[in-house]
């Protein structure tokens, strides 16, 4: 793992391999993003390269600005970044604080399809992520919660409900929205894109229907998808969860003392860097392929990946490991210290 520092703003990127034929990846602004971060987002995505067999490495940048200067912080990274582009150092995927507009500059120099960065490559992680679910335990007649309704949100929701399962809950910043009923995919992905974040008030008829965040970790489902932010499962959460598996919805969304608690209690923890593996497809899909053809590989690909995982007596997630270091292994003379989990 190295680290490139700007010249010209407070920023830099965290560069996992060498070697490789392109490394990709988060950019974040913040009043400070921190390194040690920054370098397990670039691991997590060294991992999804080497399940897809590329010889790719992962990366992930952060800008250091107070909010005022956010907008000329983002430019002066986006203009000094335009080499490393053009060189396929580093091709910047959009995340917390940085929008797909700030990095258009850069699209043309990007070898990735342009078209399918954006929203739709959210919507095949939210796809990639229930996909890796039906894997691990089967979605037909089960329940699920989700923790952390993102921009990959309607998609899950929805992919949940094609494959026969029912979303009892759902947590976002303001709070939990419980339904032993089941939530409709529609009405939510409606309420998310009218009302962002107040999403769940605008569907509980006021905020005051919402429990706190938290309240949903106690929630009886089958399928626990966790990811509003890294480690946002820890060994304290794991212990109370009553699910069958634990599917990454963010990257690194549990730490390895929650991989231990699952293993010890028989869930599936399903490893993020398969889980979140749809937006990578997509980025690097021919562009001859229409939408739908593009999410048919992402769902035949996923499967394969977490079929093989599956079979490893140590669970899904040291068993995608074990498969994804082989594949290092062929390129790469020493393996990356460390495998993506949460610090």
């Amino acid at each position: 793992m190295r680290l490139h520092k700007f010249s010209d703003v407070d920023a830099f990127v965290a560069l996992d391999l060498d070697g490789a034929e392109a490394a990709s990846g988060p950019v974040r602004w913040a009043r400070k993003i921190l390194q040690g971060g920054a370098k397990d987002l670039a691991r997590s995505q060294t991992y999804t390269y080497a399940a897809l067999q590329m010889r790719r490495s992962g990366a992930s940048a952060g800008i250091n600005a107070e909010a005022p200067a956010r907008a000329e912080a983002v430019a002066a990274f986006v203009a000094e970044s335009a080499a490393l582009v053009a060189a396929g150092t580093y091709l910047p995927d959009a995340a917390k604080g940085v929008s797909d507009q700030d990095l258009a500059p850069l699209r043309d120099g990007d070898p990735r399809n342009a078209e399918r960065l954006d929203a739709f490559g959210a919507q095949c992680d939210g796809l990639s992520a229930v996909v890796a679910a039906d894997a691990a335990v089967g979605l037909d007649g089960r329940t699920a919660v989700v923790e952390g309704f993102s921009a990959s949100g309607p998609a899950l929701a929805e992919a949940v409900a094609q494959r026969g399962g029912r979303i009892v809950g759902v947590a976002t910043a303001e709070g939990s929205l419980a339904a032993d009923g089941g939530i409709d995919p529609a009405a939510l992905a409606e309420a998310s894109a009218e009302h962002g974040d107040k999403a769940l008030s605008a569907l509980a008829g006021s905020g005051d229907g919402l429990a706190e965040p938290g309240a949903l970790w106690g929630l009886d489902a089958d399928v626990v998808f966790a990811g509003s932010k890294m480690g946002a499962v820890h060994h304290g959460v794991a212990e109370g969860l009553q699910c069958r598996a634990l599917v990454p919805s963010g990257r690194l969304a549990y730490t390895s003392k929650a991989l231990a608690v699952c293993r010890r209690e028989g869930i599936a923890a399903v490893p993020d860097f398969v889980a979140l593996a749809g937006s990578t497809v997509a980025a690097w899909s021919s562009p001859d392929a229409n939408d739908d053809e593009v999410r048919a590989e992402i769902a035949s690909t996923v499967a394969a990946l977490m079929e093989q995982a599956l079979t490893s007596g140590d669970g899904p997630f040291l068993g995608a490991c074990y498969a994804a270091e082989a594949f290092l292994s062929t390129w790469q003379d020493e393996l990356p210290f460390g495998r993506p989990l949460a610090s």
